[in-house]
């Protein structure tokens, strides 16, 4: 039987794994930065931009 994991669960885990530790270094500015290159490229990526542009707009109005 074959285990399939995502390049997104992977770097997602991984990202949490540095997060917990507060490891900083290149290796863990490289996973974090493909998590978010893997992320980017799935069908989340529409609701993450959405996501983002309206919390740049509430903070915009805000001050």
């Amino acid at each position: 039987m074959a285990v399939t994991l995502s390049a997104v669960a992977l770097f997602g885990v991984l990202t949490i794994l540095i997060f917990r530790n507060r490891e900083v270094g290149f290796l863990s500015a490289l996973v974090v930065f493909l998590f978010g290159f893997f992320t980017a490229a799935t069908g989340a990526a529409g609701p993450i931009r959405s996501m983002c542009e309206a919390i740049a707009n509430a903070l915009n109005h805000a001050a």
